[in-house]
């Protein structure tokens, strides 16, 4: 492995420790996007979970007026998702008058982790705009999670929200151009008393203090463990609600190490983990109460003893109740994976744009970057084991592959995610948080983490400006449980359903829609070996394979095949030419 590839790997490890720590001070979704323009480019041209019906979109699917301040879109427009109280967004780009009229709408789906931004981030560096201008009715989709995709019931709860993310993305920008931190200072909300209270309060009101205090813990506890033992209410399998009733239970434990209190809690420990192997019922109800009351009651004991170290112990274990308590709420905010954007997210997002544009024979052509791409393949693929007609008239994927085993992608350094007590330990990486953070690092002297930099635009590809807006506007938090099922693109058999028991790749020879694959030539994240290694698999006749970028430079990086200095002149045309053939 490279010398880059070993600081990387560092830095890696550094951000997911910070990732680990500051995930409890997450209170708002920032978003985040990976997708050139570069001299005569190297052409290599080669011949080479079952879906449920979705409902109709609701009938109070529709664009919104007032677009909040971050969207450069003509429209935004929000599609309520199936089984879920999330709103996918959509950003619309109309065509102008004079542009030439074409058959079939167009959607672009971006990379993980990312949103809308990275295909529009200014009016000379827009591909949104740059296929409007080519005649077709051009939209963006932003995945739950992602960009302006809200959780909300009503158009006024669409418009706040989406209107509070706008100036959220806005003021980190401005704060870290400033030079201020980006992050959000974390708030004690323990509702614990302090030292100073309980010192004013006097000594004869300290046992008072004490049983709020304790009454306050055991309904906290309770309330943990209660969810715990609920399986969160389906969002946990059994075996990671051990994983993670262990972690709380190990750091309990760890706030009476090395004292004669520690045998009493570990026979209470031993109980509530068996209560927490049982199907919930009344009757564990009150023994889980019972057990937190006595769990209280052994700090309460140590926190009366004369040791110096039971001193704040009541202290450390409301701030210790309270970060489990948002690590739950994040499991549970976060709670959905790859096959939730293909199964959900992609279909309801294609229907909605059918049912607006009305196309003759029902289908629309894709582009997708990055993840984009791979779901457009696992969508083909499913589709060509169910024998479905995926309605999709073509497709164009930049820098995407089911099978990265081949290639040295740097993702490879992602793999320790992989482990699933490691997904539960981090719920989330809050990549918009890091790179916001790590970005006067990489753009300022002495440059220590200038290697980000490389990862997503190669060398001059990319005006500063521009760079900076992409790095502080397009990435957002990504949930644990994506990272881990996109890691299975690394085995053997290739991206994986969730239940590990269905290959993405097996069935691409099946498919019938023309493809064009587009790869960048010094793309680290998605090198052209790797995007190689899924075109193979389909029909020789159906597919076009490219590689942009010159041995002598200038070279494309990931996300220079987006918006990269030279890509309007060397890759949008060759994309639209390759449209026009099936439009």
């Amino acid at each position: 492995m490279s010398t880059l590839h070993f600081q990387i790997q560092s830095d890696i490890r550094s951000a997911l420790h910070i990732a680990s720590s500051t995930f409890r001070s997450l209170s708002h979704r920032r978003t985040f996007t990976l997708p050139g323009r570069l001299l005569p480019p190297h052409f290599r041209s080669k011949s080479t979970s079952s879906f449920r019906p979705l409902p109709r979109a609701f009938s109070n699917d529709a664009s919104v007026p007032d677009k909040p301040s971050i969207c450069t879109a003509d429209e935004p427009h929000y599609v309520s998702l199936p089984n879920s109280d999330w709103r996918v967004a959509l950003w619309r780009y109309h065509p102008p008058p004079q542009a030439p009229p074409r058959n079939h709408p167009l959607l672009l789906l971006s990379g993980v982790g990312t949103n809308a931004i990275g295909y529009d981030l200014s009016p000379g560096s827009s591909f949104a705009r740059y296929m409007s201008g080519q005649g077709f009715d051009t939209w963006i989709l932003e995945v739950r999670g992602a960009g302006l995709s809200v959780q909300a019931s009503n158009f006024k709860e669409i418009k706040e929200t989406a209107d509070a993310v706008s100036e959220q993305m806005e003021a980190v920008a401005k704060s870290v151009t400033n030079g201020v931190s980006s992050q959000q200072q974390p708030t004690n909300a323990s509702g614990s008393l302090s030292d100073s209270e309980i010192s004013f309060l006097g000594e004869d009101s300290i046992g008072i203090a004490i049983a709020w205090d304790e009454s306050k813990l055991v309904t906290k506890l309770t309330e943990i463990f209660m969810r715990l033992s609920e399986r969160l209410s389906g969002f946990l399998s059994d075996s990671q609600s051990r994983v993670i009733s262990a972690k709380l239970l190990d750091q309990i434990s760890k706030l009476l190490e090395d004292s004669q209190l520690s045998d009493r809690f570990e026979e209470v420990r031993a109980k509530l983990s068996n209560l927490l192997e049982k199907q919930q019922n009344s009757g564990i109800t009150s023994q889980i109460k019972d057990l937190s009351q006595r769990l209280v009651n052994i700090i309460e004991e140590g926190q009366r003893s004369v040791s110096p170290q039971f001193i704040d112990m009541q202290e450390r274990l409301s701030s210790t109740l309270e970060d489990f308590q948002k690590q739950l709420d994040l499991i549970v905010k976060y709670d959905w994976d790859f096959d939730n954007y293909l199964e959900e997210d992609v279909p309801t997002a294609m229907e909605y744009i059918r049912a607006q544009t009305k196309p003759k024979d029902g289908k629309l052509l894709a582009i997708a970057h990055s993840m984009g791409g791979i779901l457009l393949y696992a969508m083909l693929s499913r589709c060509g084991f169910e024998g479905r007609e995926p309605r999709i008239k073509a497709v164009v994927t930049l820098a995407s592959s089911l099978d990265y085993t081949s290639s040295n992608s740097t993702l490879k350094l992602l793999l320790p995610l992989a482990d699933p007590a490691q997904a539960l330990n981090v719920p989330v990486v809050p990549l918009g948080t890091l790179l916001a953070a790590a970005y006067p690092l990489s753009s300022r002297p002495p440059y220590v983490l200038a290697w980000l930099n490389n990862l997503i635009s190669a060398e001059d590809m990319m005006h500063p400006e521009l760079l900076k807006k992409l790095v502080l506007n397009n990435f957002c938090t990504i949930p644990a449980k994506l990272i881990l099922q996109l890691t299975t693109a690394f085995r053997e058999r290739g991206l994986c359903d969730r239940s590990g028991k269905f290959s993405y790749k097996d069935h691409l020879h099946k498919s019938n829609v023309p493809i064009l694959a587009i790869a960048g030539d010094q793309d680290l994240i998605c090198p052209p070996e790797a995007v190689e290694e899924t075109v193979k698999l389909f029909p020789e006749n159906l597919v076009t394979y490219k590689v942009f970028g010159e041995h002598q430079g200038p070279h494309y990086a990931h996300y220079d095949l987006v918006g990269g200095l030279l890509a309007v002149e060397q890759v949008y045309p060759c994309i639209v030419q390759f449209l026009s053939q099936y439009d």
